[in-house]
């Protein structure tokens, strides 16, 4: 899978007015998809309070996590993995731009 970013997530980007974060990417899709907060939870194997936690940014899912998100999504890993990297970065305060691929 491509880490080719898909024309909604560009579109919301330009809306936020910056990269989105992956806790924004699982708000967008379980709301997108019509699911409560239990319900996605459940289906990502994570408590309610977690999901909250990622979604509004006060925590941050590790690669691995990311990675088991977006198999169960069927999104692609390799940009979850990304964002979660980024994610890293940014909250260690590093000016450092993540682009990966698959080996």
């Amino acid at each position: 899978m491509s880490t080719k970013k898909s024309k909604a997530i560009k579109f919301m980007e330009k809306l936020n007015g910056e990269a989105l974060t992956l806790g924004q990417i699982l708000e967008a899709h379980r709301k997108a998809d019509g699911f409560t907060m239990a319900e996605f939870a459940k289906k990502l194997g994570i408590s309610v309070s977690y999901l909250n936690d990622l979604e509004k940014g006060a925590k941050f899912a590790s690669p691995e996590k990311a990675a088991e998100y977006a198999r169960v999504l069927g999104m692609s890993i390799p940009l979850y993995v990304e964002m979660a990297i980024q994610e890293q970065l940014n909250r260690a305060g590093m000016k450092f731009k993540v682009k990966i691929k698959s080996a």
